[in-house]
């Protein structure tokens, strides 16, 4: 069974191969399919495959190896709970988020995802180029800059590759969608279509998409500003470093005791002498507290100072993502000037519409009048009007003159109320 799961598993991940630590392996997936399921009524199996996913680490020394590990394997390696590596998880989309946990760093930054410790990257295996150029960025980087000293921990170098490429592939889709939006509108303020009010409509929407993903960003480097208790959090190499100095000490007192005793125990046991050993121990009791209140002030000023190193370094980038923001809100101000330029063009047509809707209405108030006129006069009845050859005649040109100048006072009026210039 233990050689089932040992090629899946990192060095720093495997486990005891006692008895209990490999029932324990057993339950978390890398070999459930064994489990004796009769033992447990109702309880059914889950398929190897869907427990396991690939990652990818990358140490300090920029090397990197590919590894099947499942949700819970990476849970008690990076001390994470099960809602950390949720944001992880490519079947969900999540904003991106950046987390500073007590062990690692959650980042989950557009397609980059990962989980950065002190000493490694374990980052979600994808075939995204994103995920791919962080890949051989980040292992290039480190390599290059092995032997050259560095301000930057290891974590702030991974954390800052993912905030510059996140930022850069922003960048780059608002300037690509500000090209292609830039000759639709163009077009649509020359020529009104269907065609290019649907162009727009897709790139606005598309526009918008982008927008609320910049600023997601914008807004999670703005929180990890703000809140100095996130920061220090994220400082992972000088917990790493006092854990490392607290262990060695503790480890040199227990030495350094056991020592003491045993030389007591070979010399006499009289009260002198353990009157010297109470006094050697308050004395050490005592430099103990002081080296600690001066490590604790040291540490106090370091981390200050690391915090403002990773405030500099979120600052740069704040600043970047700041500026995309600018330039899809920019682009989103022009398609709205765009759009309020496309209804006053709009309006001005309805506009010559209704004039001439009016016109015509007059017009046709005239040539009423007319054809009554003359209708009157085809009508079968006798009159002494029609003893006259040139009555109808001249009938028809008074009416024809009444109704010109009916029409012209018409046009003054409408030009008096300013419904249209003449």
């Amino acid at each position: 069974m233990e050689g089932s799961v040992s090629p899946s598993l990192p060095s720093g991940l495997m486990g005891n191969p006692s008895s209990h630590n490999a029932g324990r392996v057993i339950l978390d997936g890398y070999s459930i399919n064994h489990i004796p399921v009769s033992g447990f009524p109702g309880l059914k199996k889950r398929s190897h495959a869907h427990v396991n996913r690939s990652w990818i680490k990358i140490d300090q020394g920029g090397n990197s190896k590919i590894l099947e590990l499942d949700k819970a394997a990476i849970m008690r390696h990076c001390s994470l709970p099960a809602r950390d590596l949720r944001l992880l998880d490519p079947k969900f989309i999540y904003p991106s988020t950046i987390l500073g946990r007590e062990n690692a760093i959650v980042v989950s930054l557009e397609q980059i995802r990962c989980i950065i410790t002190a000493d490694e990257v374990i980052l979600m295996n994808s075939s995204d180029a994103n995920v791919v150029l962080y890949k051989s960025e980040l292992c290039k980087r480190l390599q290059t800059n092995k032997e050259q000293s560095d301000d930057l921990p290891f974590e702030f170098r991974a954390l800052e590759l993912a905030l510059e490429l996140t930022c850069m592939s922003l960048d780059a889709q608002v300037k690509e969608l500000e090209m292609e939006i830039h000759p639709v509108l163009d077009e649509l303020a020359s020529s009104i279509s269907t065609l290019n009010l649907e162009r727009v409509r897709r790139f606005k929407g598309q526009l918008l998409a982008l927008t609320q993903r910049v600023q997601k960003v914008c807004d999670e480097i703005e929180h990890l500003m703000d809140d100095d208790g996130d920061m220090a959090e994220m400082y992972l190499t000088e917990k790493k470093l006092r854990k490392e100095a607290y262990t060695s000490s503790e480890l040199y007192s227990q030495t350094e005791e056991s020592g003491g005793a045993g030389v007591v125990s070979k010399s006499a046991p009289v009260s002198p002498v353990g009157s010297t050993c109470g006094v050697r121990k308050l004395q050490r009791a005592f430099s103990c507290l002081s080296s600690s209140k001066q490590g604790s002030l040291s540490s106090s000023s370091s981390s200050r100072e690391n915090i403002d190193q990773l405030e500099m370094l979120l600052e740069a980038y704040f600043v970047v993502s700041d500026n995309t923001l600018n330039k899809s809100s920019s682009l989103k101000e022009y398609i709205d000037d765009t759009e309020d330029l496309i209804n006053i063009k709009l309006g001005n047509v309805q506009n010559q519409l209704i004039q001439f809707e009016l016109l015509l209405t007059a017009a046709t108030f005239v040539a009423t009048i007319f054809a009554v006129v003359a209708g009157v006069f085809g009508m079968n009845f006798e009159d002494s009007i029609f003893d006259y050859p040139f009555a109808f005649h001249w009938v028809l040109i008074a009416t024809g003159v009444f109704c010109g100048m009916l029409y012209i006072s018409f046009l003054f009026y409408f030009r008096h109320k300013k419904v249209f210039p003449l």
